[in-house]
């Protein structure tokens, strides 16, 4: 668990003209991958205050180049919300409105066109709550993560809706059924960004070698600490070890909206004994990344989703999702790294006090 130049890069670059000080960042990899979004080899930089995620999830990488195809990834759904919140006079008129807005959706996709030349309106859903009608539109948003995208479209949307829906007012352009930002049942059932599935197979000899355990420890562990202690804490959707961890650090890297790591890290880790063979996965229905927008036009930035070849010449929206399946891969190197060692007495506290001794030394020289 080393970190080595050629694996983990460089050190943090220097801080810019305008005094502020940049969160230190590495490349850690190469990592494998391969899927219908992503494939091939490449390094991910990860920007962080936590030094020990480097190496533990460079440990992740090196076992994905150990195994065919590496880490598979694949994205099941993409999609960005938007609710607003109608105000009726009762009941009955919010569910007679609701009723009028299903039978106008082709008509809303049109109007949903002249906003943007990428988003597209994929699906409404509604709730009602005595008189308050809450309405999520889902959007397709190429290869932005789309928040803007689709509140101007939503705004457009209410606009037309509060003309011709009866008995109807203004509530919010945003009626928290979205969800943004917050961890909530509907986005880990609906999905809110890019849902995608990392998984891998390691073989047994590699798990011992590389991971220092067996498949069926980190299996018995991913029941007991992931989904029993989770479920007995109040977890939301998610049964999982860190996703936070491996998700800020990349978003912080690549330009992304940090806050959208709340609904990003709600995820499901599984982990099964395959006859000493290791299967493991990581489902994440609520990533929220882009390749353009707010935050991509910084150099460092810009510099990252190069190297990441997520400014490849693509149809419209493939650059978002390699980045995507890259995120993913990345929270499972993580989150298997993490779960090899709490398989271990003292391993997680010993790596952590080695580790960040070391770089405190570093940057005390």
């Amino acid at each position: 668990m080393t970190i080595r130049t050629s694996h983990t890069g460089t050190a943090p670059a220097a801080a810019p003209a305008d005094g502020a000080t940049p969160v230190p960042t590495r490349w850690v990899g190469p990592l494998r991958i391969s899927g219908n979004a992503a494939a091939g080899e490449t390094p991910v930089p990860l920007a962080t205050y936590e030094s020990p995620l480097w190496p533990s999830v460079a440990r992740g990488a090196r076992i994905s180049r150990t195994v065919d195809g590496g880490i598979r990834t694949t994205l099941v759904d993409e999609r960005m919300t938007r609710s607003v919140l109608l105000e009726a006079t009762d009941a009955q008129a919010a569910h007679a409105a609701a009723r009028a807005l299903d039978d106008r959706l082709e008509e809303l996709r049109t109007l949903t066109r002249t906003t943007s030349r990428f988003a597209e309106l994929l699906a409404v859903r509604h709730e009602i709550t005595g008189p308050l009608l809450y309405v999520r539109f889902e959007f397709s948003t190429g290869d932005a993560a789309g928040h803007n995208m689709a509140t101007l479209a939503a705004d457009a949307l209410l606009t037309h809706l509060l003309a011709h829906l009866p008995n109807v007012g203004y509530g919010s352009i945003s009626g928290n059924y979205c969800t943004d930002k917050k961890a909530t049942a509907v986005n880990g059932i609906l999905g809110r960004g890019k849902n995608v599935i990392a998984e891998i197979l390691i073989p047994r000899q590699t798990v011992a070698d590389r991971l220092h355990t067996t498949a069926a420890k980190i299996a018995h562990l991913n029941v007991t600490k992931n989904l029993v202690g989770t479920l007995l804490a109040g977890g939301i959707r998610s049964a999982n070890a860190h996703y936070a961890n491996m998700l800020l650090a990349f978003y912080l890297a690549t330009g992304q909206d940090a806050a959208n790591i709340v609904e990003g890290s709600q995820g499901v880790t599984y982990a099964d004994d395959h006859d000493g063979d290791l299967y493991f996965s990581c489902t994440l229905p609520n990533l929220i990344v882009g390749t353009v927008g707010n935050g991509k036009g910084l150099p460092r930035v810009e510099d990252a989703l190069v190297r990441l070849g997520c400014r490849a010449d693509r149809p419209v929206g493939d650059n978002a999702r390699r980045l995507a399946a890259l995120a993913a891969a990345t929270v499972l190197c993580g989150e298997l790294s993490l779960m090899a060692a709490q398989t271990n007495p003292g391993e997680l506290m010993h790596a952590h006090t080695r580790l960040e001794r070391r770089n405190g030394a570093h940057r005390a020289h």
